[in-house]
């Protein structure tokens, strides 16, 4: 049973659990256990996710995350320090909270298939003297379960309790569904 610090914002009793508690977690510490699940510490998660936002957009021209990725390791889509990076127009207004854990996550035919997780936002000067965005990620793509969106222009903030989950690892090498199939799912209220 986790007994978090009385003078902490965490101060009830926590359920038993079976799984391991958080190693940074002492009885001194105000920081309750990362597996509790109170309410106290429900209630301090969704003040966390609600200090920090995602962003979503449309990736034109590829097929699939495979052609995500390898568009990526060209030199053409790398920040200096070879990081891959998306250059935009417009500077997120929200920039601290989405350098604070967001991802941008990215539509392939028409559903989100995959995030990544943004490291900084960087200051771009185009050839045409034009200062952009430069939204530098990290190399890992992450596969997520497939949720179907209508095409937009730019980019979009979202929240994070929008954001589709993360698949399994033992799921990240399966295909997506294809569109029409996701569609009619969609449709019924499966996904």
């Amino acid at each position: 049973m986790c007994m978090p610090d009385t003078n902490g914002p965490h101060k009830t009793k926590c359920e038993p659990l079976n799984v391991a508690i958080d190693s940074q977690f002492t009885t001194t510490s105000s920081k309750p256990p990362v597996n509790c699940t109170c309410d106290s510490l429900l209630a301090l998660r969704q003040e966390d996710m609600a200090k920090t936002v995602n962003l979503i957009k449309l990736s034109v021209g590829t097929e699939s995350v495979e052609s995500l990725s390898a568009w990526q390791a060209t030199k053409r889509a790398q920040s200096p320090d070879g990081l891959p990076r998306h250059v935009t127009r417009m500077w997120p207004r929200r920039e601290a909270e989405i350098l604070n854990g967001g991802s941008i996550y990215w539509v392939i035919k028409g559903a989100i298939q995959c995030r990544q997780r943004i490291t900084r936002l960087d200051e771009h000067i185009g050839s045409d003297g034009i200062k952009r965005c430069a939204i530098v990620l990290e190399p890992t793509l992450i596969r997520t379960q497939g949720a179907l969106k209508r095409p937009f222009q730019g980019w979009r903030y979202l929240q994070a309790i929008d954001a589709p989950m993360d698949l399994p690892e033992g799921r990240t090498q399966e295909e997506a569904l294809p569109v029409e199939l996701n569609q009619a799912l969609a449709e019924i209220g499966v996904i």
